[in-house]
Protein backbone atom coordinates (compact mmCIF):
# COMPACT_ATOMS: atom_id res chain seq x y z
CA UNK A 1 0.00 0.00 0.00
CA UNK A 2 1.27 3.40 -1.18
CA UNK A 3 2.47 5.75 1.34
CA UNK A 4 -0.78 8.28 2.25
CA UNK A 5 -0.78 11.38 0.62
CA UNK A 6 -1.98 14.62 2.43
CA UNK A 7 -5.32 15.81 1.82
CA UNK A 8 -5.07 18.43 -0.90
CA UNK A 9 -7.68 21.31 0.75
CA UNK A 10 -8.00 24.18 -1.53
CA UNK A 11 -9.77 27.67 -0.11
CA UNK A 12 -13.46 26.96 -0.32
CA UNK A 13 -15.81 29.88 -0.22
CA UNK A 14 -18.37 29.37 2.78
CA UNK A 15 -22.60 28.76 2.08
CA UNK A 16 -24.25 29.77 4.95
CA UNK A 17 -26.88 27.18 5.95
CA UNK A 18 -29.90 28.99 8.02
CA UNK A 19 -31.00 25.59 8.75
CA UNK A 20 -27.47 24.37 9.47
CA UNK A 21 -27.43 20.94 11.22
CA UNK A 22 -24.21 21.56 13.12
CA UNK A 23 -24.81 19.95 16.49
CA UNK A 24 -21.50 21.08 18.33
CA UNK A 25 -18.25 22.40 17.97
CA UNK A 26 -15.15 22.07 20.19
CA UNK A 27 -11.65 23.42 19.83
CA UNK A 28 -9.17 22.23 22.57
CA UNK A 29 -5.66 23.22 23.26
CA UNK A 30 -3.72 21.38 25.98
CA UNK A 31 -0.29 22.71 27.68
CA UNK A 32 1.84 20.93 30.10
CA UNK A 33 -0.33 20.73 33.85
CA UNK A 34 -0.24 24.33 36.00
CA UNK A 35 -1.23 22.95 39.59
CA UNK A 36 -1.91 26.53 39.93
CA UNK A 37 -5.23 26.35 37.96
CA UNK A 38 -6.90 24.64 40.99
CA UNK A 39 -7.04 26.91 43.07
CA UNK A 40 -10.16 29.90 42.39
CA UNK A 41 -7.41 32.92 43.20
CA UNK A 42 -5.49 31.81 39.98
CA UNK A 43 -8.39 31.52 37.65
CA UNK A 44 -9.99 34.72 38.91
CA UNK A 45 -8.05 36.74 36.75
CA UNK A 46 -8.77 34.52 33.99
CA UNK A 47 -12.77 34.52 34.83
CA UNK A 48 -12.19 38.41 34.91
CA UNK A 49 -10.92 38.64 31.02
CA UNK A 50 -13.84 36.31 29.99
CA UNK A 51 -16.95 37.51 32.41
CA UNK A 52 -18.34 39.98 29.94
CA UNK A 53 -19.16 37.34 27.44
CA UNK A 54 -19.30 34.09 29.58
CA UNK A 55 -20.84 35.31 33.47
CA UNK A 56 -21.47 32.26 34.52
CA UNK A 57 -19.05 30.26 36.57
CA UNK A 58 -18.96 26.55 38.27
CA UNK A 59 -16.49 24.32 39.14
CA UNK A 60 -16.78 20.48 38.57
CA UNK A 61 -14.77 17.82 40.50
CA UNK A 62 -14.05 15.17 37.33
CA UNK A 63 -12.51 11.62 37.74
CA UNK A 64 -9.94 10.06 35.22
CA UNK A 65 -9.31 6.42 35.03
CA UNK A 66 -5.01 5.54 33.79
CA UNK A 67 -5.34 1.70 32.98
CA UNK A 68 -1.36 1.80 32.31
CA UNK A 69 -0.31 2.01 35.69
CA UNK A 70 0.34 -1.45 37.23
CA UNK A 71 -2.62 -3.89 37.38
CA UNK A 72 -4.81 -1.46 39.12
CA UNK A 73 -6.91 1.00 37.93
CA UNK A 74 -5.36 4.60 39.10
CA UNK A 75 -8.10 6.78 39.29
CA UNK A 76 -7.29 10.67 39.75
CA UNK A 77 -9.66 13.21 40.46
CA UNK A 78 -9.66 16.77 38.78
CA UNK A 79 -10.78 20.05 38.79
CA UNK A 80 -12.20 21.73 35.58
CA UNK A 81 -13.89 24.96 35.62
CA UNK A 82 -16.91 26.57 33.12
CA UNK A 83 -17.58 29.71 32.18
CA UNK A 84 -20.51 29.82 30.06
CA UNK A 85 -22.67 32.29 28.40
CA UNK A 86 -25.98 31.91 30.56
CA UNK A 87 -26.83 29.75 33.78
CA UNK A 88 -29.22 27.01 32.06
CA UNK A 89 -28.59 25.33 28.76
CA UNK A 90 -25.92 27.09 27.38
CA UNK A 91 -24.81 27.60 24.11
CA UNK A 92 -21.50 28.76 24.44
CA UNK A 93 -18.73 27.31 27.10
CA UNK A 94 -15.36 27.20 28.47
CA UNK A 95 -13.85 24.63 30.03
CA UNK A 96 -10.32 24.88 32.15
CA UNK A 97 -8.51 22.50 33.35
CA UNK A 98 -4.80 21.93 34.72
CA UNK A 99 -3.77 20.78 31.07
CA UNK A 100 -6.36 21.99 29.01
CA UNK A 101 -9.04 24.94 27.68
CA UNK A 102 -11.51 24.25 25.45
CA UNK A 103 -14.41 26.22 23.73
CA UNK A 104 -17.51 24.81 22.66
CA UNK A 105 -20.66 25.67 21.10
CA UNK A 106 -24.47 24.72 20.25
CA UNK A 107 -24.69 27.70 18.63
CA UNK A 108 -22.32 28.10 15.81
CA UNK A 109 -23.27 30.86 13.42
CA UNK A 110 -19.69 31.77 11.41
CA UNK A 111 -16.54 31.05 11.27
CA UNK A 112 -14.64 34.53 12.43
CA UNK A 113 -17.11 34.12 15.07
CA UNK A 114 -15.93 31.23 16.59
CA UNK A 115 -12.41 31.89 16.00
CA UNK A 116 -12.85 34.78 17.38
CA UNK A 117 -13.91 33.60 20.46
CA UNK A 118 -11.20 31.22 20.73
CA UNK A 119 -8.38 33.63 20.14
CA UNK A 120 -9.95 35.43 23.51
CA UNK A 121 -9.99 32.28 25.48
CA UNK A 122 -6.75 31.34 24.49
CA UNK A 123 -5.64 35.00 25.12
CA UNK A 124 -6.58 35.00 28.38
CA UNK A 125 -4.93 31.84 29.36
CA UNK A 126 -1.92 32.95 27.90
CA UNK A 127 -1.84 36.22 29.64
CA UNK A 128 -2.98 34.56 33.09
CA UNK A 129 -1.02 31.46 33.57
CA UNK A 130 1.93 31.36 30.27
CA UNK A 131 2.25 27.89 29.54
CA UNK A 132 5.75 26.56 28.64
CA UNK A 133 4.01 25.53 24.96
CA UNK A 134 0.82 23.78 23.08
CA UNK A 135 0.99 20.62 23.04
CA UNK A 136 -1.94 19.51 21.33
CA UNK A 137 -4.48 21.57 19.15
CA UNK A 138 -7.82 20.42 17.97
CA UNK A 139 -11.17 21.45 16.18
CA UNK A 140 -13.95 19.59 15.74
CA UNK A 141 -17.21 19.87 13.98
CA UNK A 142 -19.95 17.69 14.23
CA UNK A 143 -23.02 17.48 12.22
CA UNK A 144 -26.55 16.00 13.08
CA UNK A 145 -29.08 15.24 10.11
CA UNK A 146 -32.50 14.16 11.60
CA UNK A 147 -36.59 13.59 9.94
CA UNK A 148 -36.18 14.46 6.54
CA UNK A 149 -32.85 14.64 5.67
CA UNK A 150 -32.08 11.10 7.06
CA UNK A 151 -35.37 9.93 4.69
CA UNK A 152 -33.16 11.62 1.73
CA UNK A 153 -29.38 11.04 2.50
CA UNK A 154 -28.72 9.52 -0.70
CA UNK A 155 -29.39 13.26 -2.31
CA UNK A 156 -27.50 14.53 0.53
CA UNK A 157 -24.00 12.59 1.16
CA UNK A 158 -21.76 11.81 -1.45
CA UNK A 159 -22.43 8.12 -2.91
CA UNK A 160 -18.42 7.05 -1.79
CA UNK A 161 -19.33 8.13 1.72
CA UNK A 162 -22.64 6.25 2.54
CA UNK A 163 -20.86 3.26 1.26
CA UNK A 164 -23.26 0.14 1.78
CA UNK A 165 -26.17 2.27 2.73
CA UNK A 166 -26.35 3.30 -0.86
CA UNK A 167 -25.21 0.38 -2.34
CA UNK A 168 -24.58 -0.13 -6.29
CA UNK A 169 -25.55 -3.88 -6.74
CA UNK A 170 -29.43 -5.31 -6.19
CA UNK A 171 -27.95 -8.01 -4.03
CA UNK A 172 -26.81 -5.17 -1.69
CA UNK A 173 -30.04 -3.22 -1.71
CA UNK A 174 -31.25 -5.46 1.23
CA UNK A 175 -28.39 -5.08 3.57
CA UNK A 176 -28.96 -1.58 3.36
CA UNK A 177 -32.57 -1.43 3.77
CA UNK A 178 -32.16 -3.41 7.40
CA UNK A 179 -29.51 -1.30 9.08
CA UNK A 180 -29.97 0.14 12.34
CA UNK A 181 -26.67 1.25 13.04
CA UNK A 182 -23.64 1.61 11.00
CA UNK A 183 -20.69 3.75 11.85
CA UNK A 184 -17.98 4.54 9.23
CA UNK A 185 -14.21 5.43 10.77
CA UNK A 186 -10.92 7.33 9.01
CA UNK A 187 -8.17 8.84 9.63
CA UNK A 188 -6.61 11.11 6.77
CA UNK A 189 -3.30 12.66 6.90
CA UNK A 190 -3.26 16.34 5.93
CA UNK A 191 -0.85 19.04 5.91
CA UNK A 192 2.42 20.00 8.51
CA UNK A 193 1.75 16.37 10.43
CA UNK A 194 -1.33 17.08 11.32
CA UNK A 195 -4.75 14.76 11.08
CA UNK A 196 -8.34 14.08 10.67
CA UNK A 197 -10.73 11.77 12.68
CA UNK A 198 -13.54 11.38 10.34
CA UNK A 199 -16.57 9.16 12.09
CA UNK A 200 -20.03 9.08 10.11
CA UNK A 201 -23.05 7.56 9.82
CA UNK A 202 -26.31 5.99 11.01
CA UNK A 203 -27.43 6.22 14.83
CA UNK A 204 -30.78 4.78 16.25
CA UNK A 205 -32.86 6.69 18.48
CA UNK A 206 -31.54 7.17 22.35
CA UNK A 207 -27.91 6.00 20.87
CA UNK A 208 -24.59 7.75 20.64
CA UNK A 209 -21.02 7.67 19.36
CA UNK A 210 -19.54 9.65 21.67
CA UNK A 211 -21.47 10.50 24.79
CA UNK A 212 -19.09 13.58 26.13
CA UNK A 213 -20.02 15.68 23.20
CA UNK A 214 -23.12 14.54 21.28
CA UNK A 215 -26.13 13.72 23.75
CA UNK A 216 -28.60 11.15 22.53
CA UNK A 217 -32.11 12.18 20.93
CA UNK A 218 -35.29 10.30 20.57
CA UNK A 219 -35.20 10.35 16.70
CA UNK A 220 -32.70 8.25 13.87
CA UNK A 221 -30.37 10.16 13.32
CA UNK A 222 -27.09 10.68 10.72
CA UNK A 223 -24.13 11.95 12.25
CA UNK A 224 -20.83 13.33 10.31
CA UNK A 225 -18.07 14.23 12.93
CA UNK A 226 -14.45 15.61 11.80
CA UNK A 227 -11.82 15.95 14.21
CA UNK A 228 -9.05 17.46 12.98
CA UNK A 229 -5.80 17.98 15.24
CA UNK A 230 -2.17 18.35 15.70
CA UNK A 231 0.20 16.68 18.29
CA UNK A 232 3.16 18.79 17.40
CA UNK A 233 4.39 21.28 20.33
CA UNK A 234 4.16 24.99 18.98
CA UNK A 235 4.56 28.01 21.24
CA UNK A 236 1.35 28.88 23.16
CA UNK A 237 0.82 32.43 21.86
CA UNK A 238 -2.54 33.65 20.27
CA UNK A 239 -1.08 34.38 17.23
CA UNK A 240 0.44 31.30 15.93
CA UNK A 241 -2.57 28.52 17.71
CA UNK A 242 -5.40 31.34 15.76
CA UNK A 243 -3.34 30.51 12.53
CA UNK A 244 -3.23 26.37 12.70
CA UNK A 245 -6.69 27.08 14.16
CA UNK A 246 -7.99 28.70 10.91
CA UNK A 247 -5.98 26.40 8.38
CA UNK A 248 -7.92 23.61 10.69
CA UNK A 249 -11.38 25.40 10.01
CA UNK A 250 -10.40 25.90 6.27
CA UNK A 251 -9.53 22.45 5.67
CA UNK A 252 -12.24 21.00 7.70
CA UNK A 253 -14.97 22.96 5.65
CA UNK A 254 -13.23 21.58 2.46
CA UNK A 255 -13.14 18.11 3.71
CA UNK A 256 -17.53 18.65 4.51
CA UNK A 257 -18.03 20.36 0.95
CA UNK A 258 -16.27 16.72 -0.63
CA UNK A 259 -18.57 14.57 1.54
CA UNK A 260 -21.78 16.42 0.87
CA UNK A 261 -23.91 17.28 -2.69
CA UNK A 262 -24.81 20.40 -3.85
CA UNK A 263 -28.50 18.89 -2.66
CA UNK A 264 -27.13 19.06 1.21
CA UNK A 265 -26.57 23.08 0.89
CA UNK A 266 -29.97 23.92 -0.66
CA UNK A 267 -31.80 20.89 1.82
CA UNK A 268 -30.49 23.71 4.32
CA UNK A 269 -31.38 26.75 3.14
CA UNK A 270 -28.03 27.58 1.27
CA UNK A 271 -27.55 29.81 -1.53
CA UNK A 272 -26.71 27.37 -5.15
CA UNK A 273 -23.43 27.62 -5.32
CA UNK A 274 -22.03 29.15 -8.88
CA UNK A 275 -21.12 26.59 -11.23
Amino acid sequence: MKEPQPLRSLPTSEVHLPRSPLAQVVAQVRFPPILAIHGPETVAGFQEALRETYPHLSKHQVHTIDLAVGPTPNVNQDVVWRLADRERDPRWQVSLGAGFVSLATTGYDSRRNFLGRLRAVVSAVEETFRPADAQRLGLRYIDRLTGDAVEHINDLVRPEILGIMRPSGASSSALAESIAHVMTEAQFVARNDSRVQGRWGVLPPNATHDPDVLEPIADTSWVLDLDMFTSVPQPFTSEDLLTTATSFAECLYWLFREMVSEEFLSFYGGEPCSP
